[in-house]
């Protein structure tokens, strides 16, 4: 067991200062020979949650760096298990292994090789997709990172400054266990802020700069310099294709299309009539255009901001028999909880209102923060403005309007490859709304 320690935590220990640009060669995954020489962190809650809020922390040995591997311990002495230490982070302590045995060679390759079995042995993603998830950060029992696999090439993101350090281990033992032959990792978008740490981009040799993947036939490109986040969005591979079987002969919005995998899956899975994809930004419309025309599907893909062409839908009077509304994520920290939950709202009763009379719509959110209960009532009070204008209110730019009736038929949530670990339910962020609007 490790030796404890009851030293506390100086005052300029919890400093937030500028953030610290990373050496990038890495340090290797944490293979210990003796764990009665690391550090011990002490704690005040012994409650099993893998991520352990600063506020929480009573104790930091001296010496101990941020991104070190830590035995935690209770504030009574008792051992927890081991984690990775960041006093200038909002997660002080991420656990990596609970009990009194410490990361080892053995603890490592089960580790991966288990979340890899997942998606190839029990879900047999290879039959339907050549891109999915392999580690779903702690849904994977792997606090702080993300990797995503397309065809040959593993896409790390790291969220926490001792995972981005040991990001090219996990790399390359992944890419033993899987075969594939190229990696790159990038720092979480909000590293600096959050973490504390700012890093380049790295990658092995001879990184293709796209690949491009197949889903459930339909094949899309991903680009790894442009990217956002690990690249293509794979946690709404199976809302995609549900949707898809919906869409024979009608006509479709894809709001807020990114690279247009619902408007593609749509024409190509689902043989819609007609669809349109909105979204603002350039990069990610351009490569929408280029896998449309890789599945040689007609698709209008329009760039511009989803509320101005909404409204402009609404005055022209016109409407889709199907309707996606997938913001990109809305709420990033509580401060901006009230705002978020404005913008959702506002985004709804526009998505509603070019609804057809008994069209479907499916509205996202992939706001951790915002609960599916207030996700509900935020679209069901969207719906009750979302109907033709209050007579009298007609010529008005914002009249005042009736409700709509909807019909909640399904929930649904990220694709099977993006698990939820039963100590850390909140990490489950992704949640869709089925309707039926009238």
């Amino acid at each position: 067991m490790p030796r404890n320690s009851d030293k506390r935590p100086q005052r300029n220990q919890w400093k937030r200062q500028a953030p610290v640009l990373l050496d990038t060669s890495q340090r290797p995954l944490d293979i210990i020979d003796d764990a009665a020489t690391l550090p011990v962190v002490n704690v005040d809650t012994d409650f099993p949650h893998p991520n352990i809020f600063r506020k929480r922390v009573r104790g930091i040995p001296n010496g101990v760096k941020p991104g070190d591997l830590v035995a935690v311990a209770y504030s009574d002495g008792r051992h927890l298990g081991y984690g990775y230490f960041n006093p200038v982070a909002g997660v002080g302590v991420r656990i990596i292994r609970w009990g009194t045995e410490p990361p080892d060679d053995e603890f490592w390759d089960q580790l991966l090789a288990c979340a890899v079995s997942l998606r190839n042995d029990t879900l047999k993603l290879g039959e339907s997709t050549t891109a999915c998830r392999l580690i779903h950060a702690e849904g994977d029992f792997l606090p702080g990172i993300v990797v995503d696999r397309y065809n040959d090439v593993l896409s790390l993101e790291a969220y926490s400054l001792a995972m981005f350090q040991r990001a090219r281990s996990i790399a390359e033992h992944l890419a033993k266990i899987c075969g594939t032959e190229h990696w790159i990792v990038k720092p979480g978008p909000h590293s600096e802020t959050q973490e504390g740490f700012s890093a380049p981009v790295i990658s092995s040799p001879d990184l293709p700069r796209t690949t491009t993947i197949h889903e459930y036939g339909t094949r899309f490109r991903v680009n790894f310099n442009e990217g956002h986040k690990t690249g293509f969005f794979c946690d709404q591979r199976e809302n995609r294709w549900r949707l898809a079987k919906l869409c024979e002969g009608k006509s479709v919005a894809d709001i807020c299309c990114y690279t247009g995998g619902f408007a593609i899956q749509a024409k190509t899975a689902g043989n819609a009539a007609d669809v349109t994809g909105v979204e603002l930004d350039e990069n990610p419309l351009q490569l929408a255009r280029s896998n449309a025309n890789l599945n040689q599907a007609r698709v209008n893909f329009v760039q511009a901001d989803a509320f101005a062409w909404m409204r402009d839908m609404v005055r022209n009077g016109r409407q889709f028999d199907v309707v996606v509304l997938d913001p990109p994520k809305l709420i990033h920290s509580r401060e901006e909880l009230e705002d978020g939950r404005r913008t959702h709202f506002d985004l709804n009763r526009l998505a509603l209102q070019i609804v057809r009379p008994g069209g479907l719509m499916v509205t996202f959110t992939c706001a951790g923060l915002l609960t599916s209960e207030e996700f509900d009532k935020l679209v069901r009070s969207a719906a009750r403005q979302a109907g033709p204008p209050m007579p009298g209110t007609e010529s008005e730019e914002n009249p005042r309007r009736q409700p709509r009736e909807i019909q909640i038929f399904d929930r649904t949530g990220a694709a099977s490859d993006h698990p939820v670990a039963g100590s850390c339910p909140e990490s489950e962020y992704l949640r869709a709304m089925w309707l039926r609007v009238y």
